[in-house]
């Protein structure tokens, strides 16, 4: 289990201290004298969705209850009572409190029928209502099922998403603006909606989800190989959505695109010559993946030795299948003392004994199910040899399931924070090693890290260097630091929205920031796989990237 102290209660919920009415002109009647003074109903999230075309903001409901010790009503300002008309009785003034339970109901729709009250009527708890409006029949306002979508995607942004300003603009004006503004005539044009709805937040990385994308994501942190050219993207953002790029997180390890020469921070200019600024990234997906045996033409910018762009390329790839490898091992033999390393049990100032230091190299390419078993193997093996010193390396590691990085932290410390969960209103969650599953906490252990290195393994690598167990070493990392949840919709399509961000046990806020290395090294003094890597440290120029 992840040990996660919590600091606050989290996301907002959507209960309230005090009772207060979403149903205002038959809120007095329904709620005093219920059960003793009952008064609070609590809806389903569509009852709740349904509730918000006709409602004020929930902020306005409490200020109202400031007035007095019961919810004020005013049945002249609203439609709700109106629509109630044509099943209620014309002989009828009064209605009992007993009939709370029918608030719940009226929430589904503007309209509906009334077909029993819960409890009988009881004499003493009558009320009268007087009614500005004639009791004949009136127009039903009635939330159609395409509203009702939206409205389940708008309360979702509205209640986990990290910035509670949502973009310098009053999100219950956003609700009303579109409810007004757009056509929900049909399913395709409810999606338009929401997807503009999200646009509005400037925000890449939240973003709307069909069934067939969110089924496809899902699986996805299952797969263990995809057919393409060996791509991991994201956008750069800070040009926003309608301008942003889409630039390279990592690529994989033997790919097309990495035999290319395509590197971490590249950017993507186009796709066979269509041009990549504003798409989505599943856009951008669509157009990199596709059938093996395929040809693609990126256009790819990159840039030099001085960080000055250099001029576009055309970079022609064929798509193959690319086969996932979460972890991989390799044992490392006669490694040279210049790496920073004594042998196990020695000294400080003790050389290797004969045959030369041994170190296990951990090479990890994603978080997803199957990493923390990986991970585990590789300890269990590096612990019956006896290495020296460990090596995880994180290059080109895009991240993945959050979970799986927090896990392999723990395995490799016995106490301290791994990393703090903060949003709008400051440290919400902060999770932390409880001793429990710990594999190794004393092997020495250096972590290599890149530009393509970012979300998860940033994390791992952050909770491992502020908690002193390993030295971090290469180059900055790539600064992904938000952090999204995918919330289901009741047809089927979903919403990734950003909630959080991470911040390291020292506080730092990884997002466009990044981890900054204790060594710091070119890309070309680490070479880049398990044989490559124990050659170099047995060789001559051994680089240090031990303590």
């Amino acid at each position: 289990m992840l040990a996660r102290r919590p600091q606050r209660s989290g996301l907002r919920g959507t209960s309230s201290p005090k009772p207060f009415c979403l149903f205002r002109p038959i809120c007095q009647s329904f709620q005093n004298r219920f059960s003793g003074g009952e008064s609070a109903t609590r809806l389903s999230a569509t009852q709740s969705a349904t509730n918000l075309t006709t409602s004020e903001p929930a902020s306005t409901a409490r200020k109202d209850e400031a007035r007095g010790d019961r919810p004020q009503c005013h049945p002249w300002k609203s439609v709700e009572l109106r629509n109630l008309s044509p099943w209620y009785p014309t002989v009828a003034s009064r209605i009992t409190s007993g009939a709370a339970g029918f608030m719940a109901a009226a929430g589904v729709a503007a309209a509906v029928t009334l077909a029993t009250f819960l409890g009988p009527p009881v004499a003493a708890d009558v009320e009268p209502i007087s009614l500005p409006y004639p009791l004949g029949p009136q127009a039903a306002h009635a939330v159609s099922s395409e509203q009702l979508l939206f409205l389940e995607a708008w309360r979702a942004v509205d209640r986990a998403y990290v910035d509670k300003d949502f973009n310098g603009q009053s999100w219950f004006r956003v609700r009303e603006t579109f409810l007004k503004k757009e056509s929900f005539q049909s399913r395709a044009e409810t999606y338009d909606a929401i997807r503009k709805m999200l646009a509005s937040l400037d925000d890449p990385f939240t973003r709307f989800l069909e069934p067939a994308r969110l089924t496809e994501l899902r699986r996805g942190t299952q797969k263990s190989s995809v057919t393409g050219v060996g791509l991991e993207v994201t956008f750069s953002e800070d040009s926003g959505v309608a301008g942003s790029l889409l630039r390279v997180v990592t690529p994989a390890e033997g790919g097309p695109a990495d035999r290319a020469g395509v590197r971490p921070g590249d950017v993507i200019l186009a796709v066979d010559g269509k041009p990549t600024t504003g798409i989505s990234l599943y856009e951008a997906s669509d157009l990199l993946q596709g059938p093996p045996g395929t040809s693609v033409t990126l256009q790819v910018r990159s840039n030099g030795s001085d960080g000055k762009p250099l001029p576009p390329r055309d970079v022609d790839l064929t798509r193959e299948l690319v086969v996932i490898r979460p972890v991989s091992y390799s044992l490392c033999s006669g490694v040279s003392p210049a790496v920073g390393l004594s042998k196990k049990g020695g000294g400080a100032d003790s050389g290797p004994l004969e045959g030369g230091l041994r170190v296990g190299y951990v090479r990890l390419s994603t978080f997803n199910s199957n990493t923390y078993q990986g991970v585990t193997a590789a300890l269990k093996e590096a612990q019956e040899t006896g290495v020296d010193g460990l090596i995880l390396d994180l290059r080109n590691n895009g991240g993945g399931l959050f979970p799986a990085g927090v896990q392999v932290a723990k395995l490799l410390m016995s106490s301290g924070d791994i990393v703090l969960i903060s949003d709008s209103a400051g440290v919400r969650d902060i999770y932390s090693a409880d001793g429990s599953g710990t594999m190794d906490t004393k092997t020495p252990l250096s972590v290599w890290v890149n530009k393509g290195t970012a979300s998860a393994s940033e994390v791992l690598a952050g909770a491992l260097k502020d908690n002193g167990r390993g030295v971090v070493v290469g180059q900055s990392t790539f600064g992904k630091g938000l952090i999204q949840t995918v919330v289901d919709l009741s047809d089927g399509s979903g919403l990734a929205i950003t909630v959080a961000k991470y911040q390291t046990p020292a506080g730092l806020d990884i997002n466009r920031v990044g981890i900054t290395p204790d060594i710091r090294l070119p890309p070309d003094q680490l070479a880049n796989n398990g044989l490559a890597v124990c050659e170099q440290l047995a060789g001559p120029n051994a680089p240090r990237v031990f303590g």
